[in-house]
């Protein structure tokens, strides 16, 4: 298939992009290489595919309206993987309106550029943190999540329900997949693992926040793009059960899908911390702070409906996911 991959320099957009070469797709990679975070780790992951025959890289912003539709008109792309955001939620307090060019305007292009070039299937990128304030564990993506305390969880709730009205209005599939804490190899340096791990290796305490009261399902980037990559080859259809009187929010009567993907197995912080500590070879000195602004205390993914729509069963460890990443991170940077 000919794929428009988004984000690809990004961490799950890389890993991804490897994976659809690896079987033969072929792979255009969009990302604007902003400077939320370094540039030159972007560059590196960007190395690692511009070497594959089947991949090209598109320098573009998915808010460049004009620049996007020319790109699906002349492309015609199969289907659409669409990573590309501003991510993070803390950073949404400070610069909001980056989040509303991106993750609104942006996904508009997409959608835009999905209907008018008849994209079979477009999956994008949702989070664990639309599930906001609520406190019903395990997340399930049959609960309401009309709660979101953070402008990041907001603009991806919207990206759910804007893309229910292009599969409704113009029967465009389209499945969305709630990402829970992704990690592992070449991961985002704003993330806890990376910090912490550069941290504890420089000899610098790690802020802990909730006082270490907290849990998160983390999941194994390899393992998030199985699920990924199943989920695009399974296009979106209705639910011939769909009942609107009871209206759930994950299937519809349009060819719509909403999945959670997630390890299914919340671990204590101090857990995950314990794991750095046994991979890296120091103990860390933690700095205990109260819960952030716009945090939640813990997250945990009901992923039996993506289990029953393609399979999957997340399959890494914490232990060895964890050592993945803390021996990439000493390679790559020599330490």
């Amino acid at each position: 298939m000919k794929i428009l991959l988004t984000g690809a320099a990004g961490f799950i957009g890389m890993t991804t992009t490897l994976r659809l070469l690896a079987r033969g797709d072929e792979v255009v990679g969009l990302d604007n290489l902003n400077d939320y975070y370094d540039v030159t780790l972007k560059e590196s992951r960007l190395n690692r595919l511009t070497s594959h025959p089947g991949f090209r890289f598109v320098k573009m912003d998915v808010a460049d309206r004009t620049g996007m539709a020319q790109l699906f008109e002349v492309e015609k792309f199969d289907r659409v993987i669409h990573l590309a955001a501003q991510a993070g939620v803390r950073y949404s307090l400070q610069n909001p309106h980056a989040y509303i060019d991106s993750n609104v305007v942006g996904f508009t292009n997409i959608l835009e550029g999905c209907r008018h070039n008849k994209v079979q299937h477009l999956v994008y990128a949702s989070s664990s943190s639309v599930y906001g304030g609520n406190t019903k564990m395990p997340f399930s993506e049959h609960d309401s999540v009309d709660h979101p305390i953070s402008l990041y969880a907001a603009t991806k709730k919207a990206n759910e329900l804007m893309a229910h009205t292009y599969s409704h209005l113009f029967g465009l599939p389209t499945t969305g997949l709630r990402f829970f804490t992704v990690y592992g190899p070449w991961g985002r340096p704003d993330m806890a693992l990376f910090l912490f791990t550069k941290a504890i290796l420089d000899g610098r305490p790690i802020d802990v926040f909730n006082y270490g009261k907290m849990q998160r399902d983390f999941t194994f980037v390899d393992d998030i793009v199985e699920g990924v990559i199943r989920v695009l080859d399974r296009v979106a259809a209705p639910n011939p059960a769909y009942d609107a009187a009871l209206a759930d929010p994950a299937t519809s009567n349009a060819p719509y899908r909403v999945f959670n993907i997630g390890n299914n197995n919340p671990v204590p912080l101090l857990d995950f911390i314990a794991c750095i500590e046994d991979a890296v070879g120091k103990k860390a000195e933690k700095n205990l702070l109260p819960l952030q602004d716009g945090d939640v205390p813990a997250t945990y993914a009901n992923t039996d409906a993506l289990n029953d729509w393609v399979g999957f069963v997340p399959g890494t460890s914490i232990q060895e996911g964890v050592g993945r990443f803390v021996a990439w991170y000493r390679e790559y940077y020599k330490v």
